[in-house]
């Protein structure tokens, strides 16, 4: 199979992706968080599609994407708790909403569950393919399983090349890691961090809890109740290691890990923050972003993991705190590293 890439600005990218998810084919699309693999939400063998190019598990659920707010709620069994309210706040934009799905959702999406992940994405272009193509897109990042999600369209190509036979480039995405998924099926309770914070969502409907399993791994037997709750995920092909602790202690312990896997002839980077930078002396570090502003680090994070898997074999990171956007950083980044983590007094 030929990939195509055609940039959103060309008047025939829109309509020829909408030409292929209605004949049930797959499409890659940028969004504000990041690329998605689009096909018709609907249609659960072109869902299945999904599933085969990316090399994915069917055990894990899929969003189902909408242009419009009203389209969500044929996708529902009723009006979720609190659905209008937060759509008039966050929508459109990178809040997942999950609720109990209707009849018309086929199992391929749900992974088997009683519910449905439902999204309106801010990225115009998006919303115009969802449009176009007259059905809701089921989509997922548009990488290989467990790799690190694609922020541009070059990621997505050099993961699905010759897998998929189109991809719509947006340029970079804005936000870099995926939306916020909030289960609505019960009290409300974020099984996934993105762009959209708990101090955001609070200020919107009162506080919400927070899944267990946003910062430590699903325990034995827990369902897979929405997308990026494996153990390793967003993974490059190098050996991930997180320190959390003040920049200077971070720098010391890293910089000791450095120089004992470089003495054993390892290749050797560090993501770093700007506070910690000064601290590494002549190693060699690559930019993450600043712990004042955790979106700079949630926007550098998977561009960076996929630069450095290219010319290291560890990768050692800082970890970072947990308020804000600092939540979906941790997330990502322990997940990325499969929770081999180390916490500075």
């Amino acid at each position: 199979m030929k990939t195509s890439v055609l940039s959103t600005q060309d008047t025939q990218a829109v309509p020829t992706g909408a030409q292929l998810i209605r004949a049930g084919g797959l499409v890659a699309f940028p969004t504000e968080t990041v690329y998605g693999l689009g096909a018709d939400g609907l249609n659960g063998a072109a869902v299945d599609r999904i599933f085969a190019a990316k090399g994915r598990p069917n055990d894990n659920p899929l969003i189902l994407h909408v242009a419009e707010k009203q389209d969500a709620f044929s996708l529902w069994d009723g009006e979720p708790p609190y659905a209008r309210a937060l759509m008039d706040t966050f929508w459109p934009g990178p809040l997942t909403l999950i609720y109990r799905r209707a009849p018309i959702v086929p199992d391929q999406v749900t992974a088997g569950l009683d519910t449905v992940a439902v999204r309106m994405p801010d990225s115009a272009a998006a919303r115009a393919l969802i449009a176009a193509s007259g059905v809701p897109i089921a989509a997922p990042s548009a990488n290989l399983s467990g790799k690190p999600s694609p922020t541009t369209a070059q990621h997505v190509l050099d993961d699905m090349d010759g897998r998929i036979p189109l991809i719509l480039d947006g340029g970079p995405c804005r936000y870099g890691v995926e939306s916020t998924v909030l289960s609505l099926a019960g009290a409300p309770t974020i099984l996934r961090p993105g762009a959209v914070t708990p101090e955001m969502l609070a200020a919107v409907i009162g506080e919400v809890a927070l899944a267990p399993s946003i910062l430590s791994p699903l325990k034995a037997g827990e369902t897979v109740a929405s997308p990026g709750m494996k153990y390793k995920h967003y993974a490059p092909n190098a050996q991930v290691l997180v320190v959390v602790g003040e920049p200077k202690a971070a720098a010391a312990r890293i910089s000791a890990l450095y120089d004992q896997f470089a003495g054993a002839g390892k290749r050797v980077r560090i993501a770093a923050t700007a506070e910690a930078a000064p601290f590494y002396g002549s190693r060699s570090i690559a930019l993450l972003g600043t712990r004042q502003d955790p979106t700079t680090l949630c926007s550098r994070l998977f561009g960076l993991l996929r630069e450095l898997d290219r010319e290291a074999d560890v990768i050692l990171c800082e970890g970072v705190g947990t308020a804000g956007t600092g939540l979906a950083f941790m997330n990502r980044l322990l997940r990325s590293a499969g929770f081999h983590v180390e916490y500075l007094p």
